[in-house]
């Protein structure tokens, strides 16, 4: 008893927490299988370890601020043909957030814009990339309470730092002079050193509307253009696809001629 006291106590001054939980079972294993101190050994700290990622995973993925937890394996690309499945295979080996390159989803609402940007994100966080999501509409009030708060240095520095920043729904809502000037600092600030991953349901030739500024709106593709993949997305929304199977949208009925 007094040697599994030691090694409990030794386990919580090396900040371990699986181990403690594991060792009297594993202890009584290996003692009843023969097993050799050093299989022992790598039994503890494997367990230890995959503990230990579980809670990176949890805790950055809390921090990532992402809406919901979607994989690409949830992603019915039968439903949306116009996606190629193998080039958003190819985008989950993330080599466009090794390169600092951008990534934009384009496409009406409701056809999977956000689901594939959150799950690039996931894909990013298990290989250790720091991730912030955000929607355009939260970005555009975070901006302006930063700013008449004069914390906005500290805001722009948040928003520049993740390797990966996911800015949801570009062109829901149009920004302001003050918002779409930060929105280009931010995009600026990022240029060749973090990757975006933007969706919008405006093509680029409207994003002009969108901030109010053609020329600004013309600098701001420039920078994300120059490194960048775009996804055009043509298809059905998933949510009115799921309303009909619920029985929501009936057909017509068909007009009877009297005459």
């Amino acid at each position: 008893m007094i040697l599994q006291e030691r090694l409990l106590e030794a386990s919580r001054h090396f900040g371990w927490i699986r181990i403690p939980e594991i060792l009297h079972d594993h202890a009584e294993e290996a003692s009843k299988h023969n097993i050799s101190y050093l299989e022992f050994l790598d039994k503890l700290l494997q367990e230890e370890l995959a503990a230990k990622y579980e809670r990176f995973l949890h805790t950055r993925t809390r921090l990532a601020r992402l809406p919901f937890k979607k994989t690409l394996d949830e992603f019915d690309f039968s439903f949306q043909p116009s996606i190629d499945e193998r080039r958003i295979r190819d985008l989950a080996t993330l080599g466009f957030i090794e390169h600092q390159e951008n990534l934009i989803f384009l496409g009406p609402p409701g056809v999977g814009k956000t689901h594939l940007a959150v799950a690039l994100g996931l894909e990013a966080i298990k290989q250790r990339y720091t991730v912030y999501f955000i929607t355009a509409h939260d970005l555009v009030q975070s901006l302006q309470t930063a700013h008449g708060n004069r914390t906005i240095a500290q805001k722009m520095r948040a928003l520049t730092k993740p390797d990966l920043l996911i800015i949801d729904e570009i062109g829901y809502r149009k920004m302001d002079e003050t918002a779409a000037h930060f929105f280009f600092q931010i995009v600026s600030e990022r240029y060749e050193k973090g990757s975006l991953i933007l969706t919008s349901n405006k093509s680029y030739g409207a994003w002009g509307e969108i901030f109010g500024d053609t020329i600004l709106a013309t600098a701001i593709l420039d920078r994300l253009l120059h490194h960048s993949s775009t996804i055009n997305i043509k298809g059905e929304s998933y949510r009115i696809k799921e309303k009909k199977k619920a029985g929501f949208f009936r057909p017509e009925p068909a007009e009877v001629n009297n005459q």
